[in-house]
């Protein structure tokens, strides 16, 4: 029975610690860049707009070319957020490897 109690102590703790990482994720802020910095997009770790930079050069560009700078610098954020949530979410788990794919429920 003592095993039992472990088990559930362990999962216990597994469960805060997501918590935790989970607040740790959300204050996390990534910035993503196209047109060699002409275009910046920032994120918060929910995935959220936060902020669109566009230089002064680029609002001369012609409007497809702007918004294809958009585009690129979004892709370029959530591309980023990826790796620094899954570097979070590493620390969180000790260092053990999740399986290629595994997406968490929040």
């Amino acid at each position: 029975m003592k095993d039992f109690s472990d088990l559930v102590n362990q999962a216990k703790k597994m469960q805060e610690k997501m918590k935790e990482t989970q607040e740790t994720l959300k204050k996390i802020e990534v910035e993503g860049v196209s047109g060699g910095g002409s275009v910046k997009v920032v994120m918060n770790g929910d995935g959220e707009l936060k902020k669109i930079i566009i230089s002064d050069a680029a609002q001369k560009e012609q409007k497809e070319i702007l918004e294809d700078l958009i585009v690129s610098a979004h892709s370029d954020c959530k591309s980023k957020l990826k790796e620094k949530t899954a570097e979070e979410i590493s620390k969180a788990a000790g260092g053990v490897g999740l399986p290629p794919g595994f997406k968490f429920p929040f």
